[in-house]
């Protein structure tokens, strides 16, 4: 049955830490509906200017709602356990929703050596929820929901080289490739996650969801957006075919708060996924192959040095 926000059962007493909250996002409506159903919200990003203006947006919809920021940079991992530490003093956390990230940018490696979009969309997050695990086993009923996309499709393989090895630059397709690698990684991510945290008799779940195609800054301002049509064309062509952020986050907010079992993935419901009404959606063998879930999860925890659950 297809899923609106109006579904969405009371959030009062839950904390809810949402990573990319940029005003307008789809981490931003996400995060705006949460509060509306009443939720304490915790909004994690790079720039505390940044957070302090989404802050001041949500306060704006909803003036009573409980707000609170929390700078994370998930381009290093020294700044992931920082911003986890800091993270501590919230108590238990009930949901966590791994929505920031980069689309085919330009090559670049991080402080840790890393791509900048394994490291941001996989490795940063992997690491994050490993050190929050303790508060979402705390609330008695935790949530991680990491949100993938569409891309992860395109994906000829998984990440599974070595992510320090001498860097190899990459011209327009090859970081499409990277990204569509990303989000394959999320995927598999989150279904090793969910059948580790039940292994463990963990009271977490684990699910994933993807926004369809929509019209945020990420896409306006990325590669999509500079394409030599000219960015009047490029909007007029977002509009057309895209959907608006805020249902876009639809499938976030179903994935974070309805009843539904883990290695849940969630996305739009009209015919190629690209908007509608979320709805629970399938995704590709790939993304299924218990080695492949295996051979990442142990890859990312040597890389970002934390062993877990």
């Amino acid at each position: 049955m297809p899923w609106t926000p109006e579904q969405m059962p009371d959030q009062t007493g839950r904390t809810a830490v949402v990573t990319g909250p940029t005003v307008g996002g789809l981490g931003y409506h996400t995060a705006l509906e949460l509060l509306r159903r009443g939720a304490r919200v915790v909004l994690a990003g790079r720039s505390a200017d940044k957070l302090a203006e989404a802050r001041s947006a949500l306060l704006r919809e909803v003036p009573a709602g409980a707000v609170e920021q929390l700078v994370l940079d998930l381009t290093s991992l020294a700044a992931v356990r920082a911003a986890a530490a800091e993270a501590a003093g919230l108590g238990a956390i009930d949901l966590l929703v791994n929505n920031a990230g980069v689309m085919a940018p330009s090559y670049s490696r991080t402080v840790d050596g890393l791509e900048v979009q394994l490291a941001t969309n996989h490795f940063g997050p992997f690491l994050l929820t490993g050190l929050l695990l303790p508060q979402l086993v705390k609330s008695g009923d935790g949530r991680v929901v990491t949100v993938a996309s569409l891309a992860h499709r395109l994906a000829r393989s998984a990440p599974l080289g070595e992510p320090r090895a001498e860097p190899r630059r990459y011209g327009p397709v090859g970081t499409w490739q990277v990204y569509a690698q990303s989000k394959l990684a999320n995927l598999l991510f989150t279904y090793e996650l969910d059948r580790r945290l039940r292994a463990a008799g963990l009271p977490v779940k684990a699910l994933a969801a993807h926004p369809g195609i929509a019209t945020t800054r990420l896409v306006r301002n990325g590669p999509l957006g500079s394409i030599p049509l000219g960015r009047p064309v490029v909007e007029t062509a977002m509009r057309a075919l895209f959907q608006t952020p805020a249902p876009a986050a639809w499938p976030t907010l179903m994935a974070a708060t309805a009843d539904l079992p883990g290695a849940t993935f969630t996305g739009p419901g009209r015919p190629g996924e690209l908007a509608g009404p979320a709805v629970i959606v399938g995704s590709t063998h790939r993304s299924h192959s218990p080695a492949d879930q295996q051979a990442l999860w142990d890859l990312s925890e040597r890389t970002v040095g934390l062993t877990w659950p």
